[in-house]
Parts: structure tokens; C-alpha cells; sequence
């Protein structure tokens, strides 16, 4: 049982990391863009984020994990770097900025794809990562929808 929660708090960890790589990418989004609207948008993804965060937390210490983790992995911050060098090149175009942020919502799905084949999940915790990765889904859907209508 141990391996199994050992294994479990490494994946929820990893998720843990990838929420924080969103929450701060889609903050880094909100200040960079021109829209209003966007803004508006990813502030509330931002928000998401950060509740995921809590779930998360709560299930690594459920699996007696310690879940202190703020800063997100070392790709996250490649990409908001990137992103910011994007933006600054691009005077805040707010159709680059959503092209990577539907790189980061791909990532963060094949993370959560990934999680999702722990075999040592109780169903409460599977099933919260399973709706968060619904609402990731979600999210990466709605931001190609917006891509398109940016690029024109």
C-alpha cells in the first residue's frame, strides 16, 4: 500500500505543479492582453486554477503527502518566460497569447490523462481529477474557439 500512495502523491503532486503553471500562466495571460474580454476570461481560469490547487492539496494530504507546493514545475515558468518574450515582440497581440495558452491546456491534459491511469486512486480523489480535467477540457475548447475568431 505504501508504493501505491507513494506513487499517488508523486502524481498528484505533478498535477499540484501543472495547476500552478495555469493559475500563474493564465494571470500572466490576464496582464498581458489587450481584451477585455480575455481578461475577464482568464482571471476566471486563473480562479480555477486555484481551486483545483485545493483539491489537489487536500488529496495529497489525504494520502499522508505534504502538499507545499507554490511555485509550479521548471516548464510552467519556460512558458510563461516564453509568453512574456511572445508578447513583448508582439505588442500584447491577444492571438499569441491564446496560441499558447492552448499549449498549455495541451499539456496540462496529457498531465491529467496521465494521472488519471493511477491504479492507486480512491474514486473521490479520481473523480475530482477526472471534473478538473472536464473543466481543463473545457477551458482548451473555449480558447481555440477564441483563437480562431482572434486570428482574423
Amino acid at each position: 500500500m505504501g508504493n501505491f500512495n507513494e506513487k499517488s502523491i508523486d502524481n498528484l503532486m505533478h498535477l499540484l505543479s501543472i495547476c500552478n503553471d495555469g493559475k500563474q500562466g493564465y494571470k500572466t495571460a490576464a496582464e498581458d492582453v489587450d481584451s477585455t474580454e480575455l481578461k475577464t476570461l482568464f482571471s476566471m481560469y486563473s480562479i480555477q486554477r486555484a481551486e483545483f490547487e485545493m483539491q489537489l492539496k487536500k488529496a495529497i494530504h489525504q494520502l499522508g503527502g505534504n502538499p507545499d507546493n507554490e511555485t509550479g514545475g521548471s516548464i510552467g515558468t519556460l512558458h510563461r518566460v516564453w509568453m512574456d518574450i511572445k508578447t513583448t515582440f508582439t505588442k500584447n497581440d491577444d492571438a499569441a497569447i491564446l496560441e499558447a495558452c492552448v499549449t498549455g491546456e495541451k499539456s496540462a491534459l496529457e498531465a491529467y490523462d496521465k494521472g488519471l491511469t493511477d491504479l492507486g486512486l480512491d474514486a473521490e480523489i479520481a473523480t475530482a481529477l477526472a471534473d478538473q480535467r472536464t473543466g481543463i477540457a473545457d477551458c482548451l475548447k473555449n480558447i481555440q474557439i477564441l483563437k480562431d475568431q482572434y486570428a482574423n
